[in-house]
């Protein structure tokens, strides 16, 4: 209930705004003059002021000025008469939220004071999702496993060196966590973090986007092109994925590296550049080293200062910690005391290929299926490697072509979601991770092939 203070010296006015607000579910303290106004704003602290401009021994804009001076976030509502309109409206300079004109009609008062309510709740719903951001950048590797404690100090403990880092884990376990970490605990934290996917870049597009191209370089060049690195000036770049970088690209990136200085695409000058490497490979680099498809030259110059990301299998204590965090990270706190002996036991057995990764799936998949005040343990299906077996043993010779078996595959999915899902179209589509649009597309399909047959 907000607490709400009228400081009117009219009894006849007092009274009537008092009732009416009080109705509204408001916690009213009446005044009648401004200093007995101060006093009991001084003692109850509240989120809303209503005073008259004129006053006995304290007039409003006093009473204003000062409300504000001990709490800002106050709301306060002038009532004036016609004659000193002027006067409100100067007020609202010194922070007044808004103004009434006597005589004024209760419900014009009533949408002044919703508005604020909503104000309210809106700017307490940003300073709830402020402290969960914050929360959440504050706790981005989570575990208290002995594995990750010495990660955290190794972190620690290199952070502040220039050294380029190689850091190797399998996909999923969170490098990318870590080259953040390394930015945030660093002096360059101030300066720019900037991520490359070698993975997801074109070979033939790689190099204007590592190191950028001048205008007219080449057909479609139309204007200067700012790569990765001269972004990342200052600051630190992450490459992802080394392991996926062109065998015909290291050497330039080799030349970066060592001379710290790069040439865009169709340009004659070398550019300067202050940046910390950091890379990640989700492969043994070494035995690429062996097999030719990558410079040896270039590992040893990334690999000065090696992390290695353990993987979730091999630290299976921070499942428990690492579930709750997802659920906060989504939103869904309310449902942690969902989570029971059984299913934390399932989570805890399971090898998880996919790592952290595929543990974040999980939660999300249990968030959107907990219904009716509990988790189906049914909907943990980790039983993925068992089913490729069964999927690779099958006879395919019975299938006429490679669309006929997709199809088939396609309906069994379909029946074993809406078996899941108590034959609910919407919370099947959930379960899939597609459209309920697209899921009904399917079904008529479906049935219009079996009623052909």
């Amino acid at each position: 209930m907000m607490k709400l203070l009228i400081v009117e010296d009219e009894k006849i006015t007092r009274l009537s705004l008092s009732n009416i607000l009080k109705e509204e579910g408001f916690d009213v303290y009446p005044a009648e003059d401004g200093q007995e106004g101060l006093d009991t704003f001084k003692k109850v602290s509240p989120e809303i002021v209503i005073t008259d401009l004129r006053l006995p021994k304290l007039d409003g804009i006093e009473l204003l000025k000062t409300i504000l001076s001990i709490s800002p976030t106050c709301k306060v509502i002038l009532i004036t008469a016609y004659a000193t309109v002027e006067t409100a409206v100067s007020s609202l300079k010194f922070g007044a939220y808004d103004y009434l004109t006597k005589p004024f009609s209760p419900d014009k008062l009533l949408s002044i004071l919703r508005n604020i309510k909503q104000l309210q709740i809106t700017l307490k719903e940003n300073a709830e999702l402020k402290n969960r951001i914050l929360h959440l950048e504050n706790k981005t590797i989570i575990g208290n496993s002995i594995q990750i404690q010495q990660l955290l100090k190794t972190i620690n403990h290199i952070s502040h060196n220039d050294s380029t880092v190689l850091i190797e884990g399998e996909s999923g376990t969170g490098k990318e966590l870590v080259a953040r970490a390394l930015h945030k605990e660093s002096s360059r934290r101030n300066d720019n973090f900037v991520t490359v996917s070698c993975s997801s870049i074109p070979e033939s597009l790689l190099e204007s986007e590592l190191f950028g191209h001048e205008k007219g370089a080449f057909t479609g060049a139309i204007k200067r092109h700012i790569g990765y690195f001269e972004r990342a000036n200052k600051g630190t770049i992450f490459i992802d994925d080394i392991d996926d970088f062109p065998l015909s690209m290291q050497v330039k990136l080799l030349r970066v590296i060592q001379e710290r200085e790069l040439i865009s695409i169709g340009s004659g000058h070398s550019l300067s550049i202050d940046v910390r490497i950091i890379c990640a490979t989700k492969f043994d680099l070494m035995k690429k080293v062996t097999d030719k498809t990558f410079r040896e030259d270039l590992f040893y110059r990334l690999n000065i200062i090696p992390i290695k990301v353990p993987p979730l299998r091999d630290r299976k204590e921070d499942i428990p910690l690492l579930v709750e965090h997802f659920f906060r990270k989504h939103r869904a706190e309310d449902k942690i005391m969902l989570l029971t002996k059984e299913i934390y036991s399932k989570l805890m057995t399971y090898d998880w290929p996919g790592n952290v990764r595929e543990l974040e799936n999980i939660v999300e998949r249990m968030i959107a299926l907990s219904f009716s005040g509990e988790i189906d343990i049914s909907i943990l299906d980790l039983s993925g490697h068992e089913k490729t077996i069964k999927f690779r043993k099958e006879n395919f010779e019975e299938y006429n072509s490679l669309e006929e078996f997709i199809s088939k595959k396609e309906k069994e999915i379909i029946e074993w979601s809406l078996n899941k899902c108590q034959n609910n179209i919407t919370n099947a589509a959930k379960l899939l991770k597609i459209p309920r649009t697209t899921l009904n597309s399917k079904l008529d399909r479906l049935f219009q092939n079996l009623t052909h047959r």
